[in-house]
């Protein structure tokens, strides 16, 4: 399940023990925000004695286990704003511009002021890497009781490695997708059913589900990346779940420039069921982790507030984010087992590329991870 261009991925690895006592791990978001989570490690010891005694071996030291989970990232003070558009906008990684080098620090300086009110309108700064500790700290302690191995991801990891022209001294594997895990559409299901009970009961069967999902460029999608149809997988398994209870669409917000991006848009899709009659609506962040500016400026305040008052919505409200919901954690421990249990680097999936791909380094990193031996 992946968001705006990004994954967020979680892999498992191990490397020789290095300490005793408990080991830390790393929550990381792509700002590079670090969030130390505890790991319990195992304690060992080693038996030094004089030479005049018998010497006792040391205990054998079982791998140290590590996990990274990755998310888009967010500034987490307003000042924060302006380096993190101009590090979103350069990376060609999420996106290529031609000139790129001289447009992203014209197009970051310009949209700093307008993204800055935004996330004055919502704290002050986002709240992703907050939630990703929360995730990571529920899903360490299910993972503290069952004794996995772990660690995680992508083309970052790869250059780092490839810059200092040496193989990793830890084994990495990668939980690359999960669109369809059991408790994540558990996840969403409960969350919109709590807000379709609140709902007017004569408006409730008339309620249009609009599963919002962070939009891309027509020009990614057209080279073959799965993240549509990954989405879509996810909303087909909800309403599943739901027994198709209300009408439903998966529509695509953030659209960002006049280059084509993915549709339905999310506003455009409002202001069209508002004309056509359909005026009670539900709003539902189905490719997120945890709330953010997505989801609180635009989707909250943008959509939920000025355009619902606009266009004469009668009733509109928003399924809450997955944020710190025990389930989820749940859902995370689960797929970090089962992907140990499975003894497999990734998903079949991850070893193709897309099939017009234009990004080298995305063929360097598959070809860095898939050739790791577990």
């Amino acid at each position: 399940m992946r968001a705006a261009a990004a994954k967020m991925a979680a892999a498992a690895g191990a490397a020789a023990a290095a300490a005793a006592g408990r080991a830390r791990q790393l929550v990381k978001t792509s700002s590079q925000l670090r969030v130390p989570v505890r790991w319990r490690g195992q304690a060992t010891a080693a038996a030094v004695t004089e030479s005049t005694k018998p010497q006792i071996q040391p205990e054998v030291r079982k791998p140290k286990t590590g996990i990274l989970m990755l998310n888009m990232g967010g500034p987490e003070r307003l000042d924060d704003v302006h380096d993190f558009l101009l590090r979103l906008f350069l990376d060609r990684d999420l996106m290529t511009m031609p000139a790129q080098n001289k447009l992203a620090p014209f197009i970051a300086k310009r949209r700093t002021p307008k993204i800055q009110e935004q996330y004055s309108r919502i704290g002050g700064g986002s709240p992703i890497k907050k939630w990703t500790a929360v995730q990571g700290e529920g899903m360490v302690k299910l993972l503290d009781s069952m004794s996995p191995r772990t660690g995680s991801s992508l083309n970052a990891i790869y250059r780092y490695y490839n810059k200092k022209g040496e193989k990793p001294k830890m084994k990495w594997s990668i939980i690359d997708r999960w669109p369809t895990h059991p408790l994540l559409i558990q996840c969403f299901t409960d969350h919109i059913q709590k807000e379709l009970n609140l709902f007017p009961p004569d408006k409730r069967k008339d309620v249009v589900i609009l599963f919002s999902a962070h939009s891309l460029p027509m020009s990614v999608v057209n080279r073959g990346d799965p993240y549509p149809q990954e989405v879509g997988a996810t909303v087909q398994r909800v309403m599943e779940k739901l027994n198709y209870s209300n009408p439903y669409r998966l529509v695509w917000q953030s659209k960002v420039g006049p280059m084509p991006w993915l549709g339905p848009q999310t506003d455009e899709t409002i202001k069209g069921l508002c004309q056509r009659g359909k005026k009670n609506m539900l709003l539902v962040p189905i490719a997120f982790t945890s709330d953010h500016i997505e989801t609180l400026y635009e989707l909250d305040i943008e959509y939920a507030q000025v355009l619902a008052n606009e266009c004469g919505v009668e009733n509109i409200r928003r399924a809450e984010s997955l944020n710190g919901n025990p389930l989820f954690s749940k859902a995370l421990a689960d797929l970090v087992c089962s992907h140990i249990q499975s003894n497999e680097i990734c998903s079949r999936q991850l070893t193709l590329c897309c099939p017009l791909c234009v990004n080298p380094v995305c063929r360097e990193t598959k070809a860095f991870f898939t050739g790791q031996q577990l």
